[in-house]
């Protein structure tokens, strides 16, 4: 930006020119973003609301980052005027609020498979270890019912069988026998609870609560019953878009996490030097077992293949191996006496629906998380807009 000092008169016409700092060409930014992809993400989400953000898990390369709805960014370019702005600024749809990078929600279910992963390492459980389903889930000498999404309930499960079909019942007691600060420990070395330290801005940390958290935040102590609704993603936890897809990104590379960046290089405007930027390693879970990280991968696989995979929707035509796990994440708490129909509920106080993956499942190459506000299933809403996200990458068609 060039800068010239002028002398003007009264009337503000200029007189003479008093100093003058020609302009200079700044640097140029090469990004990480993959613009085929990013418009297909774009139009997979329709008129829906909500975020989908793709890395590249071997190095923390950022592919799409899309927050719904979208706005022309050209309007800033020479000075928005009034009344677009406020047009932008009022919607209740809020363009302007960054959902990718500032959206904090619940992730419900897609949780599921790093609290499995959790008590294998912590030996909480085993692979072969069942739990009957029969719908609800009851703490030792309490009355109340955790229920499960199914109301008349899964029957017997092992691990596979619980993230296959997501069954709540089997992480209620999960979550129970493992406790609150075995749960935050673990999660919190994959990311949760933390900013991802991603080349922007506006970015938030979602929140992974504990004991301590719940002590400073509103002094109080922990209760059983928020370990169990913490084990199904609800209660007080909450994720950015971005912050799951790079969670996700570090199961799917055997517990390594990159910081996910935006900016693949910078090159400098006045000559033919571009400096690249290097990975950068965020952190790393050291699996004390690859065999339960195998059993956790292989449950998520099943997911998506399997004969009772919550997001079988998607496998039809799949010529690669996704392994994913779907999420529905209440806006509101129900009562013990009521049940949640989503016909008679407002769309502003629908489930959310979440979607996470990596492909190919054996070598991944990208990572996605989906959450769509208010848009009701993980499996029939979220899922089919990664996969769409995921051919487009991976040279397939939808």
């Amino acid at each position: 930006m060039g800068v010239q000092q002028v002398e003007v008169n009264a009337k503000g016409r200029t007189l003479r020119v008093l100093g003058e700092t020609p302009p200079v060409q700044g640097n140029n930014l090469y990004l990480t973003i993959d613009s085929k992809l990013q418009k297909v993400a774009e139009q997979a989400f329709g008129d829906n609301t909500g975020a989908v953000v793709a890395i590249d898990p071997n190095n923390g390369e950022i592919l799409a980052l899309v927050s719904m709805p979208i706005f022309n960014p050209n309007l800033f370019v020479n000075g928005i005027s009034f009344d677009r702005y406020s047009a932008l600024r009022d919607s209740p749809d809020r363009p302007l609020f960054n959902r990718a990078l500032s959206g904090q929600y619940p992730p419900g279910s897609t949780t599921k498979p790093f609290y499995g992963l959790a008590g294998l390492e912590t030996s909480t459980i085993t692979k072969t270890r069942k739990k009957f389903c029969r719908g609800y889930y009851l703490l030792p000498n309490e009355e109340r019912r955790y229920r499960d999404w199914k109301k008349e309930g899964h029957g017997l499960m092992d691990m596979k069988a619980a993230i296959t079909q997501s069954c709540d019942v089997y992480f209620y007691d999960l979550a129970y026998h493992m406790g609150i600060d075995k749960m935050s420990t673990f999660l919190a070395q994959f990311g949760f609870g933390e900013k991802t330290r991603v080349d922007s801005t506006g970015e938030r940390p979602g929140l992974l609560p504990s004991r301590e958290w719940k002590r400073q935040a509103q002094g109080m102590i922990w209760f059983p019953g928020e370990t169990l609704i913490t084990g199904i993603g609800q209660g007080a936890m909450l994720v950015t878009p971005l912050q799951l897809t790079n969670s996700t990104a570090a199961l799917a590379n055997k517990g390594i996490r990159y910081r996910p960046h935006l900016v693949r290089a910078i090159g400098s405007g006045q000559t033919d030097f571009v400096r690249e930027i290097s990975t950068e390693q965020a952190g790393e879970y050291k699996i004390k077992r690859k065999a339960n990280w195998r059993h956790i991968h292989n449950s998520m696989v099943n997911v998506v293949h399997g004969l009772r995979g919550t997001a079988y929707r998607i496998r039809e035509g799949l010529s690669y191996k996704v392994a994913g796990k779907t999420g529905t994440a209440q806006v509101f708490g129900i009562a013990q006496e009521e049940e949640y129909d989503e016909e008679t509920v407002a769309k502003k106080l629908r489930d959310h629906a979440l979607f996470i993956s990596y492909a190919p499942a054996d070598e991944p190459r990208i990572a996605v998380a989906v959450i769509v506000e208010n848009g009701g299933h993980g499996s029939s809403v979220a899922a089919p807009i990664a996969r769409k996200v995921m051919d487009a990458y991976l040279g397939e068609s939808s």
